[in-house]
């Protein structure tokens, strides 16, 4: 199968590897990008600090080591303990199972940090400050808007290349409601909506419903590779749902 892979870098690499090594022909056009936001770190202390991201794992450099970590799924984790953290607990990979982890961990009444980026959702702190924890946010990353459309991705919808992507896999609510957006204003609409969309979880096609889309495919967990195990094998047409 030809997949677009429009998730922000690091990821985008990794994902296009695996899907390489699947046998599939892979178009890496990113519509977001990763930055750090140089905000300040609020002040402590805190008694551990939860990750939901994988991308503000960058900005903790000045932060102790020795530090408790909560990351919210494997890949999160690794990238927490290549950055040397000691003490790093894994959840399942999504927020609700962040947030028993947390409470499994940790009594009531402990102040924890959330290292997270600007567009982020109201868990898992909404439900660990109702459980009596005390969370500061700090907003450590940002995922930027690219102002147009990939021309990578604007030529292989176009066909101008050979034949175009038949999937997009989308990975965050955000970066699925981008994708459409700039293929909208590069006059690619219709293309964007021939594709087969496979979405991470209900969350992520959320972003395409703004624009009257469907997913394809919604991953059961939302992990990668409950996503890549959804796609059909490279050999074959996919078959319609």
């Amino acid at each position: 199968m030809r997949i677009w892979v429009s998730r922000p870098e690091p990821g985008a690499a990794r994902t296009a590897r695996r899907l390489q090594e699947l046998g599939h022909a892979v178009l890496v056009a990113p519509v977001l990008r990763i930055a750090p936001t140089g905000a300040p770190v609020p002040e402590g202390p805190f008694d551990g600090l939860i990750l939901t991201s994988g991308n503000a794992v960058a900005a903790t450099e000045g932060l102790p080591r020795d530090r408790l970590v909560f990351a919210v799924g494997t890949r999160t984790a690794e990238r927490a303990r290549r950055a040397r953290f000691s003490r790093v607990h894994c959840a399942e990979g999504d927020a609700g199972d962040l947030a028993a982890l947390v409470a499994a961990s940790l009594p009531p009444g402990r102040r924890l940090l959330h290292a997270a980026g600007e567009d982020r959702k109201a868990e898992p702190a909404a439900s660990l400050t109702a459980a009596g924890f005390h969370i500061a946010v700090w907003a450590a990353y940002a995922a930027r808007a690219e102002g147009a459309l990939p021309e990578a991705a604007a030529r292989a919808l176009r066909d101008e290349d050979g034949p175009g992507p038949e999937i997009a896999l989308h990975f965050s609510r955000r970066s699925a409601r981008v994708a459409a957006e700039l293929c909208r204003e590069a006059g690619l609409a219709g293309a964007f909506r021939a594709l087969k969309h496979y979405c991470l979880s209900p969350d992520v096609e959320a972003g395409l419903a703004e624009f009257g889309l469907a997913a394809h495919f919604v991953a059961t967990r939302p992990s990668e590779d409950a996503l890549l195990a959804g796609l059909p094998p490279p050999d074959r047409p996919d078959r319609p749902s």
